[in-house]
Parts: C-alpha cells; sequence; structure tokens
C-alpha cells in the first residue's frame, strides 16, 4: 500500500452511484422481467471503464469500480455470492431496519423520512443449508472489468470493497447453525474466498463493515456498552481469522456509523471503539471525519497512536452535505491528522458511501451523476493546498533552527561558508523530507539565497 511520501494521497471509500442504463438493467434483473444478461455485462464493461476515468480525472489517486458489479447493494449483495440461504418475505412489522434507537427518538422524523425515500429492506435471507461461496465466476467478471478500465488510466493503486463478515447480509437468520457464531465464522471461511482472490489479483482489499458500528444503535439500549463491546470483538475476532495469511499492507479497514439522512445521536462515539478497530490486522483504516457527528473525533488521535507502519484514511469530504466543501476545509482536516500522525500515515478520503462516496449529495437532491463531482475535485492535491502548508510549516522550523550567517563586508564576494551551507541545507531537506517537485525545491532555494546574501549584506 502506497503512502503519503511526496503528497498527500486521496482516494475514497469505494461505492459510486450507478449511470442510468446500467440501475434499469438491475431493477430488471432484481424484479426477474426482462432482463438481458448480454445487455448488463456489455453495460457493466463500459459504465465501469467510465467511472475510473473519471476518477483519474477528478485526481483521485487510489480508485475503485464503483462496486458497479455488485446487484444488489455493499453488503446484500453477498446474496448472490453465496450458497445456503433462501429470501422470505418480510411479516408486517417485522422490518428490522426500522428496529433503531434514533428511530425511536425521532420517530416523526423517520415517519416523513420513510414516506419519502423507500425502505430497501424488503426480504428476510434465511440460512437454510451449509454455507459456501459460490460467487467465482462474477468476482472474475469484476476484476476482469477493473482491469480493462485501469489499464487506459494512470493512478497510484486501486482497491475492490466487499463486505467484512459481520456485514455480510445483515440482519440474516439462521435456521441451519447451531449458535448465531457458527454461522458468523461459517460466513467469514466462504468469503475469504473472496478475499484472497482479490489481493492475489494484485488489488487492495478493503473490508466494509458499517455494521460494526451500526450495530451500537440497535443493542444499545436496553444492551450496554460493555455488552456491545463484547459483540464487536467477536466479529473483529473472526474478521482477523477469515483475512490470517493474507498480506496486511494490502488491506484496509472500513468502518462508519451508516450513511442514512437521520441525527444520528446514538452512533457510539469513536473513542469507545477505536481499541478495538485497530485491532484488525490490517495495513489502513478509513474512518468517518467530516460528518457533523464525528467531525469533532480527530481529538481521539491526539492520544491514541497509531500501530507502527499502519496508516489512516480519515473521511475529509462528507455525505451528509450537498454543500461542496471549501478547499481550505478539506486542508485543515487533512492538515489535524497530518501533524498528529504524521503526513506518511495519512491518505485524504471520503465519508461513508450510499452510491456517494465521493460525491456526497443524494440522488433526490443531487441528481444522478454530474452534480455530485464537485466535491471529488475538491480532494485535489492542488486545490485543497494541504501539501503547501505542510511545506511552508517545515521551512519555517527549518529557518528557526538554523542560525543566520555572519555578516559580510564586502557584498560582492560569495556568501560566506555558513550561508552555502544553509542553501543546501535546505535544499537537501525538502527532497528528503517529502519529494517536493524541482519547481518547489528550487523557489525554496532561490528564497533562501536571497534571504542569505540580505543578511549577508
Amino acid at each position: 500500500m502506497k503512502r503519503s511520501l511526496d503528497r498527500i494521497l486521496t482516494t475514497h471509500v469505494g461505492s459510486l452511484i450507478r449511470p442510468q442504463p446500467l440501475q434499469a438493467l438491475l431493477r430488471a434483473k432484481q424484479a426477474g422481467k426482462g432482463f438481458d444478461r448480454q445487455a448488463h455485462e456489455k453495460c457493466l464493461a463500459d459504465s465501469v471503464t467510465k467511472i475510473v476515468r473519471r476518477q483519474a480525472e477528478a485526481g483521485i489517486d487510489v480508485v475503485s469500480d464503483g462496486e458497479f458489479g455488485k446487484s444488489i447493494s455493499w453488503s446484500q449483495y453477498a446474496l448472490e455470492r453465496l450458497s445456503g440461504f433462501e429470501r422470505r418475505a418480510l411479516k408486517p412489522g417485522a422490518n428490522p431496519f426500522q428496529r433503531r434507537a434514533d428511530r425511536s427518538r425521532f420517530a416523526d422524523f423517520y415517519a416523513e423520512l420513510d414516506a419519502r425515500e423507500e425502505i430497501a429492506t424488503r426480504t428476510d435471507a434465511v440460512c437454510i443449508a451449509p454455507i459456501a461461496y459460490t460467487g467465482e465466476a462474477e468476482l472474475a467478471r469484476d476484476i476482469g472489468n477493473f482491469k480493462a478500465a485501469l489499464a487506459a488510466v494512470k493512478v497510484e493503486e486501486a482497491f475492490l470493497p466487499v463486505a467484512a463478515p459481520a456485514s455480510v447480509i445483515p440482519d440474516r437468520k439462521n435456521e441451519y447453525y447451531r449458535t448465531e457464531e457458527e454461522c458468523l465464522v461459517a460466513i467469514a471461511a466462504a468469503m475469504r474466498t473472496e478475499y484472497k482472490t482479490i489481493v492475489d489479483a494484485g488489488f487492495l482489499l478493503q473490508l466494509d463493515d458499517a455494521r460494526a458500528a451500526v450495530t451500537y444503535d440497535r443493542m444499545v439500549p436496553p444492551a450496554s456498552l460493555t455488552d456491545y463491546r463484547k459483540w464487536a470483538a467477536m466479529h473483529l475476532e473472526v474478521l482477523n481469522h477469515a483475512i490470517a495469511g493474507l498480506p496486511a499492507e494490502r488491506m484496509r479497514y472500513h468502518i462508519c456509523w451508516g450513511s442514512w439522512p437521520g441525527p444520528h445521536t446514538t452512533d457510539v462515539p469513536l473513542q469507545d471503539i477505536v481499541d478495538l478497530i485497530l485491532k484488525v490486522n490490517v495495513g489502513a483504516y478509513v474512518i468517518e471525519g467530516a460528518n457533523p457527528r464525528h467531525a469533532h473525533e480527530w481529538k481521539v488521535w491526539q492520544d491514541v497512536k497509531l500501530p507502527p507502519g499502519k496508516a489512516l484514511i480519515p473521511g475529509v469530504i462528507s455525505h451528509a452535505t450537498n454543500v461542496v466543501e471549501h478547499p481550505e476545509l478539506v486542508a485543515e482536516r487533512i492538515l489535524r491528522y497530518a501533524r498528529l500522525l504524521g503526513r506518511e500515515n495519512v491518505l485524504a478520503g471520503t465519508v461513508s458511501r450510499r452510491g456517494r462516496s465521493i460525491g456526497g449529495c443524494t440522488r433526490r437532491s443531487c441528481g444522478q451523476s454530474s452534480r455530485p463531482w464537485p466535491k471529488a475535485h475538491g480532494l485535489r492535491p492542488r486545490h485543497f493546498g494541504a501539501d503547501d502548508q505542510l511545506s511552508r510549516h517545515f521551512f519555517a522550523s527549518m529557518r528557526s533552527m538554523l542560525k543566520r550567517p555572519p555578516p559580510v563586508t564586502n557584498k560582492t564576494s560569495a556568501p560566506p561558508k555558513r550561508a552555502r551551507f544553509f542553501r543546501k541545507l535546505l535544499y537537501w531537506a525538502a527532497t528528503c523530507a517529502g519529494g517536493y517537485s524541482q519547481y518547489r525545491c528550487a523557489s525554496a532555494v532561490a528564497q533562501m539565497r536571497k534571504s542569505a546574501q540580505s543578511s549577508a549584506a
């Protein structure tokens, strides 16, 4: 996994809004009416090519395939890649999506929201037989489409996001295994096939695990924080077992508090789970850092240290507002993390998913594809200016550390040895401590030369 050595690298959490032609084909597939498989395969390949190019044009360094190959959702897609499950119609009032502490506290708000937006969960997924991985063909198709799209662009790296065991088919029912934990272990064992295949294909593996944090909203109350932490610790232990032996530096773990447009007053605080998150054996952690409920939690990293060799990918652009963040605000968010953790340990990311991980706008308010992208442009290094601010901070520190050169009586003579040393040291430091462009190095040296000559005068 590449680090932010030369500059702050940019990425996002994976899911992007599917184009209308692809959505129409997916709706036909789900409805079982007039689905044209050949047309779908062609539309899917073309859509992946376009979305990868769009990311590259927006200046994203580490790109995804938009998760276009998943025909249901970021977590329910596993129903089409795992055996052992059947779908059943939900009984009235049994929708698990509607059982949350936040919903109880703001019942009127959610009643209005449900009347305006369709609830995605319509069926129960019930385990009735042994679980095994059966999605090899779909996974190979997605990998092939992604590789073909990447061949036409220049980016730093590429990742494929998939569900972590805790988030695979959320709210599933178990009628086959003796316990829920046995069912979870079986899911993890099956999903390991997907995890390993992605890493072996040369991509970064992103493990999406919104359910790990969202479950707090479902458990507490009546359960306690201690009860929830036991639940989370068990699920993360199973995840570590599922990825055992895979190179940690080729994986990243994404946790968030869900992207539904609600108050989120019952989210679990990051400080209560950060120790559990850092036990996941991956190379980087993708965590929300810009939405109104969690933007303040950058302060957690004042006391919590990243394990050696790990990186943090904070979301510095939010999905929770249709307002495009000012580049200086994005830079400010990045700098908070870079100054606490070290620039090389930070990549700039986005918050949450729900088909808008770059754009941040809802389909209802921002359209399908065009308007959200200005948010993505806010991640471009030359736009957010974080590298420039880090550079200025570095040079200011160097100037304060080194003494001014002694005066020279003859103004036409060469600068004294101390002044020449001063310039060479700054040039060397600028090159080694960040790999800035030759233009920046030359400008810095010219500025230091002028300063040294003025001092000598």
